[in-house]
């Protein structure tokens, strides 16, 4: 996958890619007609913080209307998948974020310290961090983890779908751990403060990571298997498990949080954080949609594009199961959808400090205690 094609599906970064569409009654903002969210994500005073997001950006500036369109989400810090499978494409997808950021200094802000995101916060800007969905970037040369530091990647996931040097993925049937090459890399992430993303490995390498890690793990993007048995989502025991050990967990708004044919809706998220909450706490469940700050547009073209994706993926074999949906929910394809989900999480009961929790202090917290102190470079 070259640059353009990452602008192009930022929306859908590693995420799963179908052809359905499912039309929904919409009011004048975009969002579902019946939806009358009470929590106000354009004021931007909120602490919001998406685990995996993008901007379906192909160039730079970006036009107004997405511009509007990122402002408009309420999103403060957002990690955004800079990976690909070559040195040369994820460098350039590096410079490409980094343009974005120093052409436009009062809209975004390059996340390299915590501090940032505070920043960002107060600027009422979107703070950039930039994250990898796959680690053979810089297999084996652990010296690239420095590397890559050094130009502000701040989240490594140590694998992606199938087996990688560094552990196995939730879609390899052998289900081995952690590798040795995998626990040095988590040694050198630690020092380094990068934070371990756990988000697609498999089960027993999700567990060693966790174990491995002495800094708090994260997920950032993922469901819970107890509410739809499916590869990509985590069983009870790691939910927990990443919560003991002070990690977060983040709920993605993709298809596989119900089974096909339904294309997942706001019920569904509400019921995987719920889930979530119940498992791993208060403090340990933040949102990381997987999907665009921006709407994802229904056009031939697009539908073209998701076609060819999909057809690359599963040439590839990292198509996941129930790949036959789109890559984000038609219900929540809207700038507002963090308000629907605030306030569907307050109609179930939970306090505003939970919600606020959910939306973005947790990921906070750990973020700040995985990045603090970095003992091998100063960026």
């Amino acid at each position: 996958m070259n640059r353009r094609t990452f602008l192009l599906n930022s929306a859908a970064t590693a995420g799963a890619l179908g052809l359905a569409s499912t039309a929904v009654a919409r009011d004048s903002q975009g969002a579902a007609a019946s939806a009358t969210p009470t929590w106000d994500m354009p004021s931007r005073k909120l602490l919001v913080i998406d685990g995996c997001g993008g901007i379906a950006a192909q160039d730079l500036p970006l036009k107004p209307e997405l511009l509007r369109e990122c402002l408009d989400s309420g999103v403060t810090a957002f990690n955004w998948t800079v990976s690909q499978g070559s040195f040369e494409d994820t460098v350039e997808n590096i410079a490409f974020v980094q343009a974005l950021a120093a052409g436009d200094p009062e809209h975004f802000i390059l996340v390299r310290r915590h501090s940032d995101i505070a920043r960002a916060r107060q600027a009422r800007a979107i703070g950039l961090i930039m994250g990898f969905q796959d680690a053979s970037t810089v297999e084996p040369d652990l010296d690239r983890i420095d590397t890559f530091y050094r130009l502000g990647v701040r989240i490594i996931q140590l694998t992606y779908n199938n087996r990688g040097l560094y552990g196995d993925g939730c879609l390899e049937p052998g289900n081995a751990g952690l590798s040795k090459l995998g626990r040095a890399a988590v040694e050198r992430m630690n020092a380094l403060g990068v934070a371990v993303d756990l988000s697609h490995c498999g089960q027993r390498t999700t567990a060693d990571g966790i174990e491995a890690s002495k800094k708090p793990a994260l997920i950032t993007h993922a469901g819970c298997a107890a509410v739809h048995p499916h590869p990509r989502n985590k069983e009870d025991r790691e939910l927990k498990a990443l919560a003991d050990r002070g990690g977060v967990v983040g709920i993605y708004f993709m298809p596989y949080l119900v089974a096909s044919p339904t294309s997942p809706a706001r019920e569904h998220v509400i019921a995987h954080l719920d889930h979530a909450l119940k498992v791993a706490g208060a403090n340990h469940v933040g949102i990381g949609t997987d999907g665009s700050l921006n709407t994802v547009p229904d056009t031939p073209e697009q539908r073209k594009r998701i076609q060819e994706e999909m057809d690359r993926r599963k040439k590839l074999g990292v198509a996941a199961p129930e790949e036959d949906r789109p890559p984000y929910s038609p219900d929540l394809n809207t700038t507002r959808r963090l308000e629907i989900i605030a306030d569907g999480l307050q109609k179930k009961g939970y306090s505003a400090e939970v919600v606020e929790n959910v939306l973005g202090n947790n990921f906070n917290r750990a973020l700040g205690e995985i990045w603090k102190d970095p003992a091998a470079v100063n960026a």
